[in-house]
């Protein structure tokens, strides 16, 4: 991220709510992050929240360069309420006369995962190749496979909604290695089609991932403005019918039998 933007991320994608905010302090850049229960809270706490943190950054709105939020796949509710609350701040931020309106830039919660990962388990410019996953609900995830140079993303896989025993791994992952990260395994752990030995990483998306990807981003034109910003919901339904549970529980007995 250039030291230069100074920068809001939010995500609610999931049941923990992350905020970050990009400024200076002491002269240097420095990022100031809050996490929180998300879910059903999320729509009542994520403003106060965000507004606590942009005081301990000394930031007003329109100081800031966008705002980002993740997008999906994640949450019905969660994808809506950060959407609808970036949208709403980059509206209403007061930017200086002769600057241009205050962007927004949606970023993929699955990316976000992947870099997380990559925060939390390599060392900076190293290589990964990732392979994100959210929980779904109805027995299903969210899965996106992503490679790290060691300068930027690249995305391998485009997302996959599937139950966990149908995950599809990119052609020659398996003999180049690569990491499971999310928030699955306590669910679906043992019925991914993965061998033992690959590693897996219990992470979320977070705020401060958002941030560090920004830069790249918005470089590759992904900023909107805000009446443009959508979230990327993925699946059209959110709940099952009674007979629909039962056959997936049935399902999964079996799988698991």
């Amino acid at each position: 991220m250039p030291a230069h933007l100074q920068l809001l991320a939010l995500d609610t994608s999931t049941d923990t709510m992350s905020i970050a905010v990009a400024g200076m302090r002491d002269g240097a850049p420095h990022v100031w992050a809050h996490t929180g229960a998300g879910g059903a809270q999320a729509s009542a706490t994520l403003i106060p929240a965000i507004m606590e943190l942009m005081g301990r950054a000394g930031l007003d709105f329109g100081d800031l360069n966008v705002i980002a939020f993740g997008c999906g796949p994640g949450a019905f509710t969660g994808l809506r309420t950060a959407c609808s609350v970036a949208q709403g701040l980059a509206f209403g931020a007061r930017v200086p006369p002769g600057r241009r309106a205050l962007q927004v830039l949606p970023v993929d919660t699955l990316l976000a995962l992947a870099e997380q990962a990559r925060s939390a388990h390599v060392a900076d410019g190293q290589p990964l190749r990732v392979l994100a996953m959210l929980d779904a609900r109805m027995d299903e995830i969210y899965a996106a496979a992503y490679a790290f140079d060691g300068q930027r993303w690249t995305q391998h896989q485009d997302c996959q909604l599937v139950r966990p025993e149908n995950l599809a791994v990119p052609a020659g992952w398996l003999a180049q290695g690569f990491l499971l990260a999310g928030n699955v395994f306590a669910a679906y752990g043992a019925r991914l089609p993965v061998p033992d030995g690959v590693p897996r990483l219990s992470v979320l998306p977070s705020a401060a991932a958002m941030l560090r990807l920004a830069g790249d981003l918005l470089a590759r034109g992904a900023g909107v403005e805000p009446e443009h910003a959508l979230p990327t919901y993925v699946r059209d339904k959110v709940a099952q019918t009674t007979t629909e549970r039962a056959a997936s529980k049935a399902a999964s007995n079996a799988s698991i039998a």
